[in-house]
């Protein structure tokens, strides 16, 4: 398996990132939220997801975690492929995503070319449940508190908790994140700030 590829950019279309390292170049197919930063010819680092079929193997290549996270998600759902996980990643955000899901937006899901309803349903369905699952990992006195009422935002740490998870972190890890955060702050900036602080938390 393929953790990751470091190396030169030597090409890139709009779905497609080449990256050289020692003389091989790697093919990864990419949303525009990794591509969009990158140059060519400058040195690039992207996580790798290798998707082995009958007929190809193909590499994917995502600049952070998260999204990676949540391309492994999409491909968890029943009828979505490595095709339709990239172009709702192309149209949203990771943080989109997953407040999204966490929200039970489908609607939102069923403006990206190719996503009909009875998939976006199915997406949010099957990834709200996996989150669900997850969330059970938070104590109930932990969660309570999350969700107490009478604070500025109130629910929105709780929220934001479901999305980080949705991203595809533990809840412990969401919990750490969120630790110290303003509660006047919204979901959206909860998790953003969240996920910067969860790259430097074991």
């Amino acid at each position: 398996m393929i953790y990751s590829v470091r190396g030169k950019l030597t090409h890139k279309t709009n779905d497609l990132a080449v990256v050289e390292c020692a003389g091989v170049g790697f093919a990864c197919r990419t949303t525009s939220y990794t591509l969009s930063p990158l140059k060519v010819g400058e040195e690039v680092f992207l996580l790798t997801y290798m998707n082995v079929r009958e007929d190809a193997v193909e590499l994917f290549g995502f600049g952070e975690a998260a999204e990676l996270n949540c391309f492994k998600l999409l491909l968890s759902v029943s009828g979505v492929g490595p095709k339709a996980a990239l172009s709702i990643l192309s149209d949203m955000s990771p943080q989109g995503f997953a407040l999204c899901v966490a929200q039970g937006d489908s609607k939102v899901l069923t403006r990206v070319p190719g996503i009909g309803k009875k998939t976006a349903d199915r997406i949010i369905l099957e990834l709200r449940d996996k989150m669900t699952d997850r969330i059970g990992e938070i104590s109930s006195d932990t969660y309570a508190e999350l969700s107490k009422p009478g604070t500025p935002a109130s629910g929105n740490a709780a929220e934001a908790v479901t999305a980080l998870v949705a991203l595809g972190f533990t809840a412990a890890q969401a919990q750490k994140a969120l630790a110290g955060l303003s509660p006047d702050l919204s979901v959206s900036e909860m998790v953003r700030e969240g996920l910067k602080k969860i790259g430097s938390i074991k």
